[in-house]
């Protein structure tokens, strides 16, 4: 004789997780604004920039940005250009430029067309002392209040404030990402990448009470600093933008 053990109520069966999550998440992509098609130039540069900094820019994933150039690349030259980005130890992952005009490429090399980015130039300035001092923050446009972090932001962390400034009153440890639309206010420590302006705004700027930066960057242009300067390490510094040359300086100095 067959037993029925099944005496209480069946349980609902649980909810099956989703295969997958889509989610908004290109704050933060580097891109890379080419100049020329030669790919022996091409390759000689970012060499040159990873050589620099190797820990940071080794397998960095980077859009393509080729609105500099006089024409739009022929097949076989982008293909050449991504590969001279490979072998200098980036990864492309997308394009920017006009999308008409470099759909065809997209199409070519199987990249998305990532031109909403607005393009970042990488040049790295020399730091240099001033003597007058900005020290009133930048309000953003949008009148949001601050958006206000208390504890540590720790290696691997990523905290975003978006339309209005972030102000951290721990500290940011090696390998942590801090991003604000408007400007980045760090007191205590910055020991990993802080960047201000991540939408454009040009008047934004980076003030950590003690500077050990990974990176620094405004409405992107960066600085990676692979040795701090006698000049900041350990001391409260801000950094701005004047046109395309990223400023830093002690506070109060």
């Amino acid at each position: 004789m067959d037993t029925d053990l099944n005496l209480g109520p069946k349980r609902p069966a649980e909810p099956t997780p989703s295969a997958a999550d889509i989610r908004y998440g290109q704050i933060g992509l580097m891109q890379l604004r080419i100049r020329t098609i030669d790919t022996g130039a091409l390759l000689d540069e970012l060499t040159g920039r990873m050589n620099t900094a190797p820990n940071f820019f080794r397998r960095t994933a980077v859009c393509i940005d080729l609105s500099d150039l006089e024409k739009v690349p022929e097949p076989q030259e982008i293909k050449a250009i991504l590969e001279a980005v490979r072998r200098a130890g980036m990864l492309a992952v997308g394009l920017a430029g006009a999308s008409g005009e470099i759909e065809a490429l997209s199409n070519a090399v199987n990249l998305p067309i990532l031109s909403a980015f607005r393009p970042a130039s990488h040049s790295v300035a020399a730091v240099e002392p001033v003597h007058r001092v900005a020290r009133e923050p930048v309000e953003t446009e949008s009148g949001i209040a601050a958006m206000i972090q208390q504890q540590t932001v720790r290696s691997g962390q990523r905290i975003y404030a978006r339309n209005r400034d972030l102000v951290i009153t721990a500290g940011v440890g090696a390998g942590a990402e801090v991003i604000a639309d408007g400007c980045v206010h760090i007191y205590g420590s910055l020991r990993g990448r802080a960047m201000a302006g991540a939408h454009g705004e040009l008047n934004a700027r980076v003030f950590c009470q003690e500077f050990h930066a990974e990176l620094v960057s405004i409405a992107g242009v960066f600085r990676v600093f692979e040795t701090i300067p006698a000049t900041l390490a350990g001391k409260p510094v801000q950094a701005w933008l004047d046109g395309e040359v990223l400023h830093f300086a002690p506070v109060g100095g």
